[in-house]
């Protein structure tokens, strides 16, 4: 017992000898700070006062109410946050919202006019491209961008850049035809996937 005692004692008289911080105390450390963001969301200017740390997805769905956008894995793995940023894919829940300060998001929400589907919305209507749905709307806007940039040339071209979105129920031959139907501006139902 003896030894324990001692043993603690040259503990604390070593604690003792280190010279104590200058750091601020923890209660005079600011909390999360805030700052003012512009975001232009499918035609809206939002201006937000949020944490610099906040995905773009989570201010789409928790800050703005646009729960079209789906959280998947939320790594950037599987398409399902996929916006447009200027006409470019991104996926939003890799993104900080702060990065995106005054250029145009466009989500699933505002690809609609009113009434009237988007073209994209349409082929995949009329191609059954979805089962549950849940990887739809990211599947629409990496459609939309890969049509916007230009690089579906060929059917290999489509694969590859529609490979960045997953679909669990397995849709794959029903996204890549409606795909390729807008790429060709004619319906190819029965081309092979």
């Amino acid at each position: 017992m003896e030894n324990t005692s001692t043993t603690t004692s040259k503990r604390v008289s070593i604690l003792d000898q280190i010279p104590q911080s200058n750091a601020p105390s923890p209660s005079s450390v600011p909390s999360t700070s805030t700052i003012p963001v512009t975001l232009h969301i499918n035609g809206t200017e939002y201006n937000l006062q949020i944490d610099p740390r906040v995905t773009l997805l989570d201010v789409l769905r928790e800050y703005i109410g646009l729960t079209g956008t789906k959280k998947g894995c939320d790594h950037g793995q599987c398409g399902a946050c996929t916006v447009l940023s200027d006409g470019y894919r991104i996926n939003s829940c890799l993104t900080l919202a702060v990065s995106y300060d005054g250029e145009q998001i466009t989500t699933i929400e505002g690809l609609a006019e009113g009434e009237d589907l988007h073209p994209v919305q349409e082929a995949f209507l009329h191609h059954d491209a979805f089962q549950c749905g849940y990887c739809t709307p990211g599947q629409i806007m990496s459609a939309v961008g890969l049509l916007l940039e230009g690089h579906a040339k060929t059917d290999a071209d489509i694969r590859e850049q529609m490979s960045g979105n997953i679909c669990r129920c397995g849709a794959y031959a029903n996204i890549f035809a409606a795909v390729r139907e807008l790429c060709d501006g004619e319906d190819n139902s029965n081309a092979n996937a």
